[in-house]
């Protein structure tokens, strides 16, 4: 790609080699160059003509366009001028560079330019035919994974680099990297050795010269193991008999959780009651007291919560009715055996009544 600078080291090379005046009719030129797409580039150029001769105008076309008859993009006859293209050449138009300016530059624009140059004289004027051509490009980046792995797993090393195709082999160009939308670090590279799941987002990289250039987006997604697994417990880990009680285990995880498995632990016992997210009793009961933990699955892994206790409270007024209903049939017997009791007695009394009577006629007698 080249600068402002590149293109007057262009210039005085040429400058120096050809001499500055020149009795002949010629346009000399980079024959291409190469630009990122959103960029500036400027395009060098020189012309020269015999001795004696002024030039008049100054015109630039593209090979979509006759070279000869126009639409020019740029003319110095015309005074519509497209702010694409800017004349940077020789502002009187006595000199020698004729080198155009292109700012942004887009694919559609791409192809060979062809200076031309008019004179005062009758016969003077001439085009430069073999022109210079433009070639426009994309930066372009690539992702390495250096442990190996089909998708980005927490703790994998990842390098993701930006090549600008217009430097060839070398890496001259200055590049910036920006995740989502800001810019986080300069230079052609991103190295992670140990990348974690706080380096997911979208990146891309621009040349520093040129915020304007800007490549593909690069989706850096880092899969992870399930963390920070809890359980929560609605409405109260104090549980009334009857009531309706919700445990729900939650994780974080990339993947998403695939697989929620619920345990209750008795002594040394670990028993499985259910594998969803969420653990239901819809009427608690006293059984159902104890330590719970649920596990989170994906494919990196599994982790578990801590232990959650659900304690019961509801029985103890159910054992104030058991006890209020024993006092109750306890003062019932009690009065069915007084009742019995003073029946029997008065079942016994007329048989003593009888028994006098019989002393009392065998003393008369």
């Amino acid at each position: 790609m080249y600068t402002e600078h590149g293109n007057l080291t262009w210039i005085l090379s040429l400058l120096l080699l050809s001499g500055v005046l020149s009795n002949e009719w010629k346009v000399e030129y980079q024959p291409s160059v190469c630009a990122v797409k959103g960029s500036s580039v400027v395009i060098p150029c020189l012309f020269y003509y015999p001795k004696g001769e002024k030039v008049k105008e100054v015109k630039w076309s593209h090979e979509s366009k006759d070279s000869y008859n126009g639409p020019f993009i740029f003319d110095s006859a015309s005074k519509n001028q497209s702010s694409r293209f800017q004349y940077i050449g020789d502002k009187l138009l006595g000199g020698q560079n004729c080198s155009l300016k292109i700012n942004p530059v887009e694919h559609n624009i791409a192809g060979k330019y062809i200076f031309r140059f008019i004179t005062k004289s009758l016969t003077g004027k001439w085009a430069g035919t073999e022109g210079s051509t433009l070639k426009v490009v994309d930066l372009k980046t690539s992702v390495t994974n250096t442990s190996g792995h089909g998708a980005t797993k927490e703790g994998d090393s990842v390098n993701v680099t930006c090549r600008n195709s217009c430097d060839g082999g070398d890496v001259s160009s200055a590049f910036i990297w920006l995740k989502n939308g800001v810019s986080i670090h300069e230079g052609p590279s991103l190295y992670w050795r140990d990348i974690s799941p706080s380096n997911s987002g979208n990146y891309t990289c621009s040349l520093e010269a040129h915020r304007g250039t800007t490549s593909g987006v690069v989706h850096i997604n880092v899969e992870y193991g399930p963390k920070n697994t809890s359980v929560s417990v609605r409405p109260s880990t104090e549980v009334d008999v009857g009531s309706n009680v919700i445990l729900t285990c939650s994780s974080r995880a990339n993947p998403p959780v695939e697989n929620y498995s619920w345990f209750k632990v008795d002594e040394d016992d670990v028993i499985i009651v259910e594998n969803k997210s969420e653990l239901h009793f819809r009427e608690f009961s006293l059984a159902a007291g104890g330590r719970y933990l649920c596990s989170a699955t994906n494919k990196h892994g599994s982790q578990n919560s801590t232990m959650v206790t659900l304690k019961v409270k509801a029985h103890f007024p159910y054992i104030r009715i058991i006890a209020s209903a024993a006092a109750a049939l306890l003062i019932v017997a009690a009065v069915v055996i007084a009742v019995r009791r003073f029946n029997e007695k008065r079942a016994r009394e007329p048989e003593a009544d009888h028994v006098g009577d019989q002393q009392v006629a065998l003393s008369i007698y």
